[in-house]
C-alpha cells in the first residue's frame, strides 16, 4: 500500500516536472487572450474534466479574472445563455472527443466567443473546433490500468493553477485585492479587520472619572462585561486605566470597596491602540507586551473611543 501511494506522487510529480520544461507558448497566449477578456472567463467541461473546470472557475474568480463554470450537459438545454461575444470560454476535455464538450464549439462561435480546449490529444475533434489548443497530454495514468483519470487530472489542475496565477501576476493582483473576494476567510479578515471593527463602544465601553469610586467602577465594568474601565478626563483624554486585577489587589490589600476612587487604584502609560490598526497587528500587541493584559484602551485622535479585548480578537478569527 506504502509503495503504491509513492509511485503515484512520484509518477504524477514527473508529469508535471516534465510539463514544466516545455513549450508553454500556447499558454503565455492563453493568459494573453484571458488578459484581453472584456467579459468572463467561462469554464467548461462535464465528468472528472468537470470537476477540474470548476475547481478552475473558483481559482480564477477568486484572483481577479471574473470566471465562472458552464456545465457542458446543461447549456444545451438553456444554459448557454450565459455566454456573451466578450466573454472566453475554456473548456475541457482530455480525449477531446467528448461529445457534450465537442458539440458546445458551433454555438460559441455563432455567439461570438472565442474559445480554447485543454485536452490530452492535440489531433482530437475539440481541439479542431477551439481557437486554441492547450495541450495537457501525459505519457500514461498513475492508474494501474492507465484507465482513471489520475495524472492527466492532475496535469489539467496544476495547468489551470498556472493559468490563474500567470494572469494574477500581470494584473498586480496583491493581497489587499485577495482579501476582497475572501473577506470570510481567515486571511481576508487579517488582511481587511481592523480594531473599529472588534472594539467595544457605547454600553460595552466602561469608562470612569478620576473620582470615581470604587464601588461605582465596580458596577460600570460588570455592565460593560468587560476586564476594566478607561479612566477620562472632562475632555475624554486616556488618564488611566483600572483593570479587574487592580480592583482585586485593592481589597486583598485590605482596602474597603467603599473607599478610593479611580486615581487612586488606575495605572497611567500603559498600551494603547488607534482604531485604524490591523486586528492582527493588535494581537500581535498583546502578545508581545512585556505584561499579561487582556485588554487594551483605543484612542483616536487624543480621546478614547472604544477598548479592544483580547478575547474578542480571538472570536474574530483572525488566528
Amino acid at each position: 500500500m506504502t509503495d503504491a501511494i509513492a509511485r503515484v506522487l512520484k509518477e504524477e510529480a514527473a508529469a508535471l516536472l516534465l510539463k514544466a520544461d516545455g513549450n508553454h507558448a500556447e499558454f503565455v497566449q492563453m493568459v494573453e487572450w484571458i488578459l484581453a477578456t472584456k467579459g468572463r472567463l467561462v469554464t467548461c467541461g462535464i465528468g472528472k474534466s468537470g470537476h477540474i473546470a470548476a475547481k478552475a472557475a473558483a481559482t480564477f474568480a477568486s484572483t481577479g479574472t471574473p470566471s465562472f463554470f458552464l456545465h457542458a450537459a446543461e447549456a444545451v438545454h438553456g444554459d448557454l445563455g450565459m455566454v456573451t461575444e466578450q466573454d472566453l470560454v475554456l473548456a475541457y476535455s482530455y480525449s477531446g472527443e467528448t461529445d457534450e464538450v465537442v458539440r458546445l464549439f458551433p454555438s460559441f462561435r455563432q455567439i461570438g466567443a472565442r474559445s480554447a480546449v485543454m485536452t490530452g490529444r492535440a489531433e482530437s475533434s475539440a481541439a479542431r473546433e477551439a481557437d486554441l489548443v492547450l495541450n495537457v497530454g501525459v505519457d500514461r495514468e498513475a492508474c494501474p490500468n492507465n484507465l482513471a483519470p489520475t495524472t492527466s487530472t492532475t496535469m489539467m489542475l496544476a495547468c489551470s493553477d498556472a493559468l490563474a496565477v500567470a494572469a494574477m501576476e500581470a494584473r498586480n493582483f496583491g493581497s489587499d485585492d485577495f482579501a476582497k473576494f475572501h473577506p470570510a476567510g481567515a486571511l481576508g479578515r487579517r488582511l481587511l479587520l481592523t480594531v473599529r471593527d472588534v472594539m467595544r463602544t457605547g454600553e460595552d465601553l466602561a469608562v470612569s472619572q478620576p473620582d470615581t469610586s470604587v464601588v461605582e467602577i465596580m458596577r460600570t465594568i460588570t455592565q460593560a462585561g468587560a476586564g476594566g474601565s478607561c479612566v477620562v478626563d472632562s475632555q475624554g483624554a486616556l488618564l488611566g486605566f483600572v483593570s479587574d486585577g487592580d480592583l482585586r489587589r485593592w481589597i486583598v490589600d485590605g482596602h474597603s470597596a467603599t473607599s478610593g476612587s479611580a486615581q487612586e487604584l488606575m495605572s497611567s502609560g500603559g498600551p494603547t491602540v488607534e482604531p485604524g490598526l490591523l486586528a492582527i497587528d493588535a494581537f500581535e500587541a498583546f502578545q508581545n507586551y512585556p505584561k499579561k493584559i487582556g485588554e487594551m484602551p483605543v484612542v483616536e485622535d487624543g480621546k478614547v473611543v472604544g477598548l479592544l479585548v483580547l478575547k474578542d480578537l480571538l472570536r474574530s478569527g483572525i488566528v
